[in-house]
């Protein structure tokens, strides 16, 4: 399991400073821990640089906002602080995780004057997924937990709560020897993967759930783009598991998964091929910092 996340050495920014890794604790009886009163965001940081990072500190105050909750600090101060965090642990390739949640003062449901915390840490962390997998495309179960309605839940905020049928998914697909699970909506139509957004290839044509009960990701949303500049048509609909027996190819989007073919997904079977691969090159060339692009 290698070292524990509360025993690395290093440094959190943690409500306006830096403090020694260690030391970034908080109470056991913090709101946040109790009711899920906590957003964040999972970002990558590449030769030095977070990509996208204003998108993301736009939506991390996004999410805090859907939970009603303001975080105290401007979209440029976080994206300060989270240079100031890779810089100062010497990470120009690391992962970032910002989050923010409602601190101890109230335990109860309602706590509307608790102190807003907001952390930010940045660790190595390779790809989501083993290379070598990635290559051939994972394998990924289909999820016993659906997506919510979004008339029941913040469907749209990167909010912690939202998260714990994701780690139930993703234990009971990895027992079964996969890499991940897909999920469906409250209506049974395809959604997304526990911590990644999930493309289809058909006839040229990249195909992907509308996403209006579940996160709208910014690597989404980049790749859609990637797609777009090669002339390769993108389609948001609403997409039913039978369908996926018509599918050639399919690759899941995240921040933590990057880009990550996938070759099975319960009894579908599909092969990674030309537009995969094609968005895999874009994207690893897309996220290095502006002088260090390869041509494509």
């Amino acid at each position: 399991m290698g070292v524990s996340f509360d025993n690395i050495d290093g440094v959190i920014w943690f409500d306006g400073k830096l403090v020694p890794w260690k030391e970034a604790n908080v109470h056991v009886l913090t709101h946040g821990l109790h009711y899920a009163s906590c957003v964040f965001e999972g970002e990558r940081a590449y030769g030095g640089k977070v990509f996208r990072s204003t998108a993301h500190s736009e939506r991390l105050k996004a999410s805090a906002n859907i939970l009603d909750f303001e975080i105290p600090w401007s979209i440029a101060e976080i994206d300060a602080a989270k240079q100031l965090v890779i810089d100062s642990n010497g990470l120009p390739n690391a992962y970032l995780r910002p989050i923010a949640w409602r601190g101890s003062e109230m335990m109860g449901v309602s706590a509307p004057n608790n102190t807003i915390h907001l952390a930010i840490a940045a660790w190595t962390w390779p790809s989501y997924f083993d290379p070598a997998a990635r290559l051939k495309g994972i394998r990924i179960d289909l999820a016993e937990y659906r997506r919510p309605d979004p008339r029941t839940i913040p469907a749209l905020a990167k909010a912690s709560g939202l998260y714990m049928i994701c780690t139930i998914s993703k234990h009971k697909a990895e027992r079964k020897g996969y890499a991940d699970a897909m999920m469906l909506d409250w209506e049974g139509r395809v959604a997304e993967c526990t911590g990644a957004n999930i493309f289809f290839v058909r006839d040229g044509k990249l195909h992907t759930p509308i996403a209006d009960c579940f996160l709208p990701g910014i690597t989404r949303a980049t790749v859609i783009e990637l797609a777009q500049r090669r002339g390769i048509e993108v389609v948001e609909r609403r997409i039913m598991p039978e369908e996926l027996d018509g599918f050639t190819e399919c690759f899941i989007t995240g921040s933590a998964a990057e880009v990550t073919p996938v070759a099975e997904i319960e009894q579908w079977k599909f092969t990674p091929g030309a537009i995969s691969e094609q968005l895999m090159r874009d994207y690893a060339a897309e996220v290095r910092p502006k002088g260090k692009q390869a041509a494509a």
